[in-house]
């Protein structure tokens, strides 16, 4: 499979992540407006405070994940994609069929 099919895959993936969560995160919003607007007294808005976090932790690594695709895609254009920023070696088939987005090599990364 070619690095742009993978990185193709990635980038819907991360896209249909970022609906989906933010999705989520306005129910959850909606939801708080419901209910008690004193998270800190009321017992079910801790709860709700906790599920807003999370998922707004989960969509900001949703966003980090598709800006590191756009990046490996800009690499494919530029013929640049598979070699290592760091060192400039070729990065392993294995990191990249593992990890499309990586980088570095596998000796950088450590």
């Amino acid at each position: 499979m070619l690095p742009s099919d993978d990185l193709s895959r990635a980038r819907t993936e991360a896209l249909a992540q970022i609906e989906a969560l933010t999705r989520e995160f306005d129910a959850i919003v909606a939801a708080s407006q419901a209910s008690n607007a004193d998270d800190e007294h009321d017992p079910e808005g801790a709860t709700i405070a906790f599920e807003r976090q999370q998922v707004a932790a989960l969509l900001e690594q949703a966003r980090r994940r598709l800006a590191d695709v756009d990046v490996a895609v800009i690499a494919v254009e530029n013929g640049t994609y598979g070699r290592c920023e760091t060192c400039g070696r070729p990065i392993a088939s294995e990191r990249l069929a593992a990890r499309p987005t990586a980088r570095t090599c596998i000796d950088c990364a450590r």
